[in-house]
């Protein structure tokens, strides 16, 4: 199991859109992907396990990965929050 600590970048908070990106990439990995905040764990596959968290601007977290793939997945997520939420495009 690998936790990270992690921190909401964008000043708008995770809605939607951001909501979107971390579940698809969650979603790539077979570990289990949970986020925390104070009291609350979601799973991080979930749009709308996300959205429930409430994360504002500068919002602590806790990342929790568990799996076959966990230290690809826990790189993955910390960068998609590093770079707030931006993801590379494919040509």
């Amino acid at each position: 199991m690998i936790t990270k600590d992690l921190e909401v970048l964008p000043r708008a908070g995770i809605h939607a859109r951001p909501a979107s990106i971390i579940a698809e990439t969650a979603n790539k990995f077979s570990s289990s992907i949970e986020i925390e905040k104070e009291n609350m764990r979601i799973n991080a596959k979930s749009i709308m396990g996300i959205i429930t968290l409430g994360a504002t601007y500068k919002t602590k977290l806790k990342l929790i990965c568990n799996g076959d793939d966990e230290e690809e997945a826990a790189k993955e997520m910390e960068r998609l929050f590093l770079n707030r939420f931006e993801v590379e495009k494919s040509n």
